[in-house]
């Protein structure tokens, strides 16, 4: 009788390997892509990089230890923190914003949809280059504006003080318009029946948003909120285009990619900088869960 209940139906069989087939493309992206190469840089970061990239030598945890006694790694930390924290909660408020005014009748809204996506598509080279003529100090069109009210001009990027706000601007200007499109498609999934019932109580705009808005588009907000932390995190291409070893703003916007970058590439020791790789990888993880664990308390799935 027990046998007759475990037996597997061949209908469940073919169920259970069509389900397979079609992740199995997901699943071996995954670990071709991720899961491999995370495990690689762990394994290149017990080592020391051999000359020409051959005949590394084993060190253990020496490159762990002479990260946690590097200053500049921790200047990265705090820079790239910094970085996430400026970005991530103005990109989501200016997306959840835009997505709002949009999700209402309005003429020409696909067009001004395009338009918020568009820097989201563009290359990063031609974005950056764009950005750092309009922050020279010298001839560029902020400064222009500033002095035709009298403020003088502003080194954008070569001044420690603000050089990180200077690129903090650009990573919200580019993330925005993706991060509009996710809270537009949540908000298409509210049923307009909660807005009618609200405005025949009186509810107001305001409280519509408060009470039924953004309640019910918090799923999208979580995963907007985790995708945008761990992309802000990752950052690189506009400080590595933007800033330069040169810089005065150098050690004030390095970022532990930027530092990764240059330890593995420039100065060929790819174990130290496979070491602040999985250092990043560590923050990214506990941030991750942090939100997972909090979520519980905010997030509305219903």
């Amino acid at each position: 009788m027990a046998k007759a209940v475990n037996k597997v139906s061949k209908r469940t069989w073919n169920e259970w390997i069509w389900a397979w087939f079609l992740i199995a493309p997901t699943i071996i992206g995954l670990i071709v892509l991720n899961i491999i190469p995370i495990i690689r840089t762990a394994h290149m970061s017990l080592f020391k990089s051999g000359d020409f990239g051959r005949n590394h030598i084993f060190v253990g945890l020496d490159n762990y230890v002479r990260m946690v006694n590097d200053p500049q790694v921790w200047q990265a930390v705090v820079n790239t923190l910094v970085y996430t924290f400026l970005v991530v909660p103005v990109s989501i408020a200016l997306a959840m914003l835009i997505a709002v005014l949009l999700n209402r009748p309005l003429k020409g809204r696909s067009i001004y949809r395009t338009i918020y996506f568009i820097p989201m598509i563009a290359a990063p080279a031609a974005v950056t280059m764009v950005w750092r003529w309009l922050y020279n100090s010298n001839f560029g069109l902020i400064n222009y504006l500033l002095s035709l009210v009298g403020i003088p001009p502003v080194n954008w990027t070569t001044d420690p003080r603000i050089a990180i706000v200077s690129i903090a601007i650009i990573g919200i200007w580019s993330i925005v318009g993706y991060n509009m499109v996710l809270l537009l498609a949540g908000l298409q999934e509210i049923p307009r029946d909660y807005y009618e019932a609200s405005e025949i109580d009186g509810a107001g705009k305001v409280r519509q948003f408060f009470t039924i808005t953004l309640p019910l588009v918090t799923s999208t907000l979580f995963f907007v909120m985790v995708t945008t932390i761990i992309q802000s995190m990752q950052v690189f291409d506009v400080i590595y285009m933007m800033i330069d070893i040169t810089n005065p703003a150098y050690e004030k916007t390095v970022s532990l990619v930027y530092l990764f970058y240059n330890n593995s590439f420039k100065y060929s020791d790819k174990g130290y900088g496979s070491a602040i790789v999985m250092l990043l990888l560590a923050i990214i993880m506990v941030l991750t869960v942090i939100q997972i664990k909090v979520q519980k308390r905010w997030v509305n799935y219903g």
